[in-house]
């Protein structure tokens, strides 16, 4: 992968996170931009289009002509990070011959604002992505098939089955309570100890849901990071599926979605990694007869190392359109960030198919 020589990776397991110096154009154009190379002595540091790349080699077994899927969550504005997803997931798609869907995943009632979802379909038709199925205009219709508040008749279809199968059970801890039980541990998920599985409660309002995990692990093969092995039993415990506001949560949703939609190949960032294994016992328990491939990007990082973040307004899409950022500087800023390109080159959205190679 040609990370520039300024690039450094910090590595957690078998994941590549992705960490670059501060770039500070001398016109202002980029506010400090997360770029693989120190700031150069000219006016702007993207080369001229047409871009040369040496293209990321996707594995003979990628999956052709696949049906993948942007799937941002309106709970705030898109950031530099989002931008990074999209070269990724159209840039693969584009590359097979394949077809992006657009999903809004609003599961989360509590934080989805419309506004925010009109600003993403702004910022992706800003850039030049244009969805194959869910087009903004559908959105902007009003009901949408691909919206997941929407779905919730499908969701409770895909719960009764699990429901039936006595591999779901109700749950009446709160965060307070979770958090007590695992102590402060940072950055660390700590499985569900399991304190309602046996208990027998009955469904209430503020009592959640969960699924029975079993020990046992879940192999697969990331097409970028290469074999995986995982056990949701010891990594998270028993899944959460309904929380106590009575919403879906994004590990269910997304699954059935995943499933009932069609989609083959998942391409999303590295910090989703650790999801994976539990997805895809989830889709064999929901009767997903054959399980989708993987592929996790590199993440793009703030100069604190932190994962960039909707809430701290981390490289806003909105906030470099206002300040002179063009579509084409943002996607080549992404693709450099995450290992794509050597150095900054504006590209457009119909460049991005030469990121990628099919072995």
């Amino acid at each position: 992968m040609p990370f520039g020589p300024e690039c450094t990776r910090t590595l957690t397991g078998d994941q590549a996170i992705v960490k670059h110096p501060t770039l500070s154009r001398c016109c202002s154009i980029l506010p400090p931009a997360i770029l693989p190379h120190p700031p150069c002595a000219s006016a702007s540091p993207f080369a001229e289009h047409p871009a040369s790349p040496v293209p990321f080699p996707l594995p003979p077994d990628t999956p052709r002509r696949p049906l993948t899927r942007f799937a941002p969550a309106p709970t705030g504005y898109l950031h530099l990070g989002h931008a990074a997803s999209a070269v990724w997931v159209w840039g693969i798609a584009r590359a097979l011959g394949g077809t992006v869907l657009l999903r809004i995943e609003d599961h989360d009632c509590g934080r989805f604002r419309p506004e925010y979802e009109q600003a993403l379909l702004e910022d992706l038709e800003w850039l030049g992505l244009e969805p194959d199925l869910g087009l903004p205009t559908q959105y902007r219709a009003g009901r949408c098939e691909y919206r997941q508040s929407e779905r919730g008749a499908l969701y409770d279809r895909e719960l009764a089955g699990l429901a039936g199968a006595e591999r779901i059970y109700v749950c009446d801890c709160s965060r307070r309570r979770l958090r007590e039980s695992v102590g402060d541990v940072p950055n660390a998920e700590a499985p569900y100890d399991g304190r309602c599985r046996d208990r027998g409660l009955a469904p209430a309002a503020g009592h959640g849901l969960r699924l029975r995990m079993e020990p046992g692990t879940e192999r697969f093969v990331d097409l970028r990071l290469g074999a995986q092995a995982q056990d949701p039993s010891a990594q998270c415990g028993d899944l959460l599926v309904r929380d106590r506001l009575g919403q879906w949560t994004y590990q269910f949703a997304v699954t059935v979605d995943d499933w009932r939609q069609g989609v083959d190949l998942i391409v999303r960032g590295a910090d989703l990694l650790e999801s994976t294994g539990r997805q895809l016992r989830l889709a064999r328990l929901l009767g997903r007869p054959s399980v989708p491939r993987f592929l996790h990007h590199p993440l793009i990082l703030s100069a604190s190392g932190a994962k960039l973040s909707k809430a701290n307004r981390d490289t806003g899409l909105r906030d470099l359109r206002a300040g002179g950022v063009t579509p084409g500087e943002v996607l080549g800023a992404a693709a450099a960030s995450t290992g794509l390109l050597a150095a900054p080159v504006a590209l457009r959205a119909a460049d991005l198919a030469e990121l990628f190679a099919h072995g």
